[in-house]
């Protein structure tokens, strides 16, 4: 596990420092009985996926064959093994 990348992107701190600062704002407005504030902290929230996706497709985030080493892979049977050492 040591050796993956676990989204330490620009893209990824981007979006969800944005999605923090939503909610931070989201949960002072619920405290502060402020609906319209709170539904703006919502569309921050909102706001960070989409700027952190926007930069993932502009080339900051994980590149795409780096993405798909980070899912696991499926491991073969004790019958397949048997079979390749054959």
């Amino acid at each position: 596990m040591a050796g993956h990348n676990h989204g330490h992107t620009p893209a990824a701190w981007t979006g969800v420092t944005i999605a923090f600062i939503g909610f931070c704002v989201a949960g002072a407005f619920i405290v502060a009985a402020n609906p319209l504030g709170f539904w703006v902290g919502m569309v921050i929230i909102v706001l960070g996926g989409v700027v952190g996706a926007a930069m993932r497709a502009a080339g900051l985030g994980l590149p795409k064959e780096q993405h798909s080493l980070l899912q696991p892979q499926p491991q073969p049977t004790a019958q397949a093994q048997a079979q390749t050492q054959q």
